[in-house]
This record gives C-alpha cells, structure tokens and sequence, in this order.
C-alpha cells in the first residue's frame, strides 16, 4: 500500500495542516489501517518537496490528536485513532461544560452554544 499525499502550495491552508488533514481522514476512514508504518519524517518531506520540520509538525499534531503513534526506532504507525477522539472529544466536550456551569450558562443555553459551533464548524 502506498500513502497517496498531495501538498498544494497555492492553497490558503498551511501545508502541514493539509498533510494533518489529509492522514487524519485516511486513517480515519480506514483506508490506512490501524498499524500502517508511516514514512519517516526525513523520507516523506523529500517524497512530498517540503521541508523536514514541516512533515514534523504534521506528525506532532497528529500524535497529539491519538491519530498516529510514535514507537521510539521502530517508527510512525497508525493507532487505534477512533477510541482516541472519541477520548479526547469527550474531554473538550466536558471541560465545556464546566466552563460554561462556572459561568452560570444553564444547561439549555449551554447545549444550544455547542450545537451552534459544531454546526459552524462542520459547515466550513
């Protein structure tokens, strides 16, 4: 299996969030499957014609994300990234919550303010 990549270097979005983006949906949608050793950083920044530092940064945020997984030497490889946003998702999720009791937001208003970002941030 190759990893099939594109950088656009006119797009307005940063190239290492277009690598972030583009990983985040194959591994997420199982076309790169749990274990799948990705490319070292030095290796695919040279395959894709960016610098190495920017194929790091892309990896970084996915680790940080629970979509991949660092095993010291032995490499990069996809993890079992739905159980890991679903983690991280239900503590944003709950430190919301929290901030918005702290504020005095009631539950209702606090449930329609959510429902009102994530349609706006699925909508982009």
């Amino acid at each position: 299996m190759t990893l099939k990549i594109s950088v656009d270097p006119d797009s307005g979005t940063a190239p290492y969030e277009q690598l972030r983006t583009q990983i985040s949906e194959l591994a997420r949608s199982g076309a790169l499957p749990v274990g799948y050793r990705l490319p070292t950083v030095r290796g695919f920044a040279e395959e894709l014609g960016l610098a190495a530092n920017t194929v790091a940064k892309a990896y970084r945020a996915l680790e940080a994300d629970g979509v991949i997984e660092t095993r010291g030497r032995n490499g990069t490889f996809v993890a079992a990234a739905g159980d890991a946003a679903d983690r991280n998702a239900a503590s944003a999720a709950r430190e919301y919550a929290e901030q918005a009791r702290r504020l005095g937001v009631s539950r209702t208003r606090a449930l329609a303010l959510a429902q009102d970002a994530v349609r706006a941030v699925y909508a982009s």
